[in-house]
C-alpha cells in the first residue's frame, strides 16, 4: 500500500501562516471572465458588400452569464424579406413641430415612422458560449449553421463602459456593441438625451445603389433638437439647409437645392420606441422630396434608424448603436442599409 508522507510540524505552521497573510479572493471571482467585465450589451451589426442585394443587419442585444453562455435577442432586416416602415403612434406636439410647412424652425406636425417590426419583439433569440483571452471574445451560436464571432474588448476610461470592436464574423461584415452592467430595463428620458454634456459622434457603413459608404466622427447634434411640450417622449430638429443632400439631382428637380425654390431643408424625429427597455428611433427626410409629391408628411423612402440606448454602469445615457433598415418601396437597389453608432465612447 502506497503510504502519504507526513508533514511536520514546522511545516504545517509555515502553511497556516502563507493561508493567514495571503490575499482574499474575490467574492465573484468569476465576474472576470465576462468582457470587460460587463453583463450586458447592446449590439449592431450587418452584413453589407456592395455587390449583394441580400445584405442585413441586426440590432439588440447580447446578455452574458459567468458560467460562459451568452444570449442574443435581435430584431433583423433583410434584403431577402423587405418590411414596409411602421408607425410608432408618437405624433410629436405644437412645441416641438408645426402644421405650417413653411415653418424654418420647427419640423413638420408628422406621426414618427420607424423600420417594420421594430414596435413588437425581435425576431430572433439565440444561445451560445463564449470565451475570454486577453481583450477578445470569442462566441460560437448554437445554431444550424456555423456563425462564430471574435470582438475586441475596449473599456472606457472611467470604466463604466466597455465596447466591442469587431474583429471577425463567419456571417457579419460590420459591427458594433456597447456594454455595462446596467439591466436592459434602464433607459434614459429624452430629456436626458438633450441634457447630455459630452460629445457625441457618428461613425457609420452604409450602402445604397451598390456601394459601401463608411464615415466616421460626424457631429451629431443632440443639443440642438427641440424638446417637446407634452411628453419627454420625443425631439426634434429642423436642419435649415443642406450640402449634399436634398438637391435637385438628388430626388428634387422642382424644389431641392440648385433650384429657383432652393429647399434643401431635413426633418428629423427622435423618439423612444418602449418604456421598458432601449429602443428609440431616428426618423428623417428631405423637406423637398414631400414638396415634389404634393405631401405634407412624407410618404416614400424616408430613412428609418432603429437605436438602442447605451447606458453605462451609473445608469447614464451615452448614446446609441443603431441600424438603417429603409427598404425602397421599389427595387431593391434602391434601399437604403447600415449600421452605425452615436456616441461619446468610440
Amino acid at each position: 500500500m502506497r503510504t502519504v508522507p507526513s508533514i511536520g510540524a514546522a511545516a504545517v505552521l509555515f502553511l497556516l501562516l502563507a493561508l493567514a497573510v495571503a490575499p482574499s479572493r474575490p467574492a465573484d471571482a468569476s465576474a472576470a471572465a465576462l468582457p470587460g467585465g460587463k453583463a450586458t450589451y447592446v449590439v449592431s451589426q450587418g452584413h453589407l458588400k456592395a455587390a449583394s442585394k441580400q445584405n442585413w443587419v441586426r440590432l439588440g442585444s447580447y446578455r452574458f452569464s459567468p458560467n460562459g453562455t451568452v444570449t442574443a435577442a435581435l430584431y433583423l432586416w433583410w434584403q431577402r424579406h423587405p418590411e414596409a416602415r411602421q408607425r410608432t403612434g408618437m405624433t410629436p406636439d405644437s412645441g416641438c413641430t408645426t402644421k405650417a410647412g413653411g415653418s424654418q424652425s420647427r419640423p413638420r406636425t408628422c406621426e414618427v415612422l420607424t423600420a417594420g417590426g421594430f414596435t413588437g419583439a425581435p425576431d430572433e433569440s439565440r444561445t451560445g458560449t463564449y470565451t475570454v483571452s486577453g481583450n477578445v471574445v470569442s462566441i460560437r451560436w448554437k445554431i444550424a449553421q456555423t456563425w462564430t464571432e471574435q470582438w475586441y474588448v475596449r473599456p472606457s476610461p472611467d470604466g463604466r463602459l466597455a465596447r466591442l470592436d469587431l474583429k471577425r464574423s463567419t456571417l457579419a461584415t460590420h459591427g458594433y456593441g456597447y456594454g455595462s452592467n446596467a439591466t436592459l430595463g434602464t433607459r434614459r428620458a429624452m430629456s436626458s438625451v438633450k441634457a447630455f454634456p459630452g460629445s457625441l459622434r457618428q461613425d457609420l457603413t452604409s450602402w445604397a445603389n451598390g456601394k459601401l459608404v463608411a464615415s466616421s466622427n460626424q457631429p451629431f447634434g443632440h443639443a440642438a433638437f427641440r424638446t417637446c411640450a407634452t411628453t419627454t417622449s420625443c425631439l426634434t430638429y429642423l436642419q435649415p439647409s443642406s450640402r449634399g443632400a436634398c438637391q435637385k439631382s438628388g430626388g428634387c428637380p422642382k424644389y431641392g437645392g440648385g433650384t429657383r425654390s432652393n429647399v434643401s431643408s431635413i426633418q428629423y424625429y427622435l423618439t423612444k420606441i418602449s418604456n421598458s427597455d432601449r429602443r428609440d428611433t431616428l426618423w428623417h427626410w428631405c423637406t423637398c422630396l414631400a414638396m415634389e409629391r404634393g405631401e405634407f408628411c412624407y410618404t416614400g423612402n424616408s430613412h428609418v434608424k432603429p437605436l438602442m440606448q447605451i447606458i453605462d454602469d451609473k445608469g447614464a445615457f451615452r448614446g446609441w448603436v443603431g441600424a438603417e433598415a429603409s427598404f425602397s418601396t421599389g427595387s431593391r437597389g434602391a434601399d437604403m442599409m447600415a449600421v452605425l453608432r452615436i456616441t461619446d465612447f468610440r
